[in-house]
């Protein structure tokens, strides 16, 4: 285990006291993955930026709530995603997500051919508009589990829910967007296979 858990547990703790200084590293380490938590439920960049900016000023006037010893990172996600449910639902738009992967490759990754390349990009497309048809709850899900890499326990606690409730939540989810690429499916050619696993 690195040293995150700790750095993370006396940040919090010198920020619950006050230190400004504090806080904003704290929001340094979690800032990108509040922003792509935004997005994965607005939509919108702008609409995305606002809601964190207001997660990160309710997230420091409820530090005094915040429980000891728990994982700072999920209760901060958990007040962005309510922050961003809560000014799509207020906004009163239908807002389609148009996630895009990572275009950068890891290093050592093989490049692909020009048609693998172009198949993958049709794919993360297609994907892409699955998801824009989900539930800004079931986009979230998927995206906590494998965009962001949250495990079970964190997943929980963002969401506010039992570990067990999180497993059914991204069955469903992974059901449905598997459902809505299966009906698309007939443009992806022969021998195309949908396999999302929770």
């Amino acid at each position: 285990m690195g040293g995150r858990p700790l750095e993370e547990a006396d940040l919090v703790d010198r920020a619950k006291r006050g230190d400004v200084g504090a806080y904003e590293e704290l929001v340094r380490m979690h800032q990108d993955l509040a922003a792509r938590t935004a997005y994965v439920i607005t939509g919108q960049a702008a609409d995305a930026q606002d809601a964190v900016q207001e997660a990160l000023v309710k997230a420091y006037r409820a530090l005094g709530r915040f429980r000891e010893g728990a994982a700072f990172r999920p209760w901060l996600l958990r007040i962005v995603a309510n922050e961003a449910i809560s000014r799509r639902r207020s906004a009163h738009r239908q807002v389609n997500l148009a996630l895009r992967a990572a275009e950068g490759r890891l290093p050592g990754d093989a490049v692909p051919s020009p048609e693998g390349a172009a198949l993958e990009q049709e794919q993360r497309r297609e994907v892409a508009a699955a998801m824009g048809r989900l539930r800004p709850e079931e986009r979230l899900v998927i995206a906590y589990r494998y965009w962001f890499e949250l495990s079970e326990a964190e997943m929980a606690q963002a969401l506010g829910c039992a570990r067990g409730t999180v497993k059914s939540r991204l069955s469903r989810a992974l059901g449905k967007l598997r459902g809505i690429l299966v009906e698309g499916q007939a443009g992806w050619g022969e021998g195309k296979q949908v396999t999302l696993d929770a």
